[in-house]
């Protein structure tokens, strides 16, 4: 019998598809909404590999959706096979140190971990945020990279980012989150293939959704494992996105949510 490539995902990626929304998850008028559960979409619990082609069914369909073209020396990957050991030693020191941490260290570690095996493959996450942390660094910060990666209006102020993935068709796309005033935007660490005519183009997968069009931001949880979290944006025409994965995901709900909130008091 062919052995199942997909099998060591399935051990570390075991979604529930009857996650129950949270107590805190917020609606437009920032009411609390009662606890209710909702259902994964085939999509959203299919584990495949890690996606390197665009999401057919998102191109031109949703509006908040957009795909900006990467240069041809940024189509290529990380060599996995070479830098694999080294990954699995930094990991085995940092996973003894994370014993010996706090209760605040020892949730950014499980975050942390969390947000590595989201992706089907461990080393490829590792590798993609060690990866994101020198571009970071080279571009000098969070704040550089927004400006541009997104188109912004003068008096915009980025307020935070998050490392996290977006749910997809294709499979989870790793990526940061960014939370300005006026939105929020996301952009994949990695371009993504599609195919225009008979060539093989590449373009980061974004998504961008002005606080204006914000409707709800809802916190979710696997009910069989609760370290799997998720954070469902909802549009006013009904859009819908998943984050998850988040390094930092009690900050991220937060921010998110500090955000509606204070949409909802410009709109009054």
């Amino acid at each position: 019998m062919k052995p199942d490539p997909r099998s060591d995902v399935e051990q570390l990626q075991q979604l529930d598809k009857t996650p129950v929304i949270n107590e805190s998850s917020k609606s437009e008028n920032g009411s609390m909404k009662s606890r209710k559960s909702v259902s994964w979409s085939e999509e959203l619990v299919a584990e495949s590999p890690a996606p390197r082609s665009m999401p057919s069914d998102d191109r031109g369909l949703n509006p908040y959706v957009a795909y900006t073209p990467a240069p041809e020396n940024n189509s290529s990957s990380f060599n996995v096979k070479d830098t694999m050991e080294s990954v699995k030693g930094v990991l085995g020191r940092w996973g003894k140190k994370v014993g010996e941490a706090t209760k605040k260290a020892e949730d950014f570690a499980g975050n942390t971990w969390q947000h590595l095996k989201t992706g089907p493959s461990l080393a490829d996450a590792a590798l993609g945020r060690i990866a994101q942390g020198t571009k970071v660094l080279a571009e000098g910060g969070y704040d550089k990279i927004f400006r541009q990666t997104f188109e912004t209006v003068p008096e915009e102020q980025l307020q935070n980012s998050f490392a996290c993935y977006l749910s997809t068709s294709a499979g989870p796309v790793m990526g940061v989150l960014y939370v300005s005033t006026a939105k929020l935007a996301f952009c994949s660490d990695n371009p993504l293939s599609y195919k225009a005519e008979d060539k093989t183009e590449w373009s980061y997968y974004k998504v961008v959704i002005p606080l204006h069009q914000l409707k709800a931001i809802n916190s979710s949880s696997s009910r069989t494992n609760p370290s799997e979290k998720y954070v469902q944006t909802i549009s006013v025409d009904n859009h819908e996105f998943w984050f998850m994965g988040f390094l930092n995901y009690s900050g991220a709900v937060n921010c998110l949510q500090e955000a509606l909130q204070a949409r909802n008091l410009h709109s009054v």
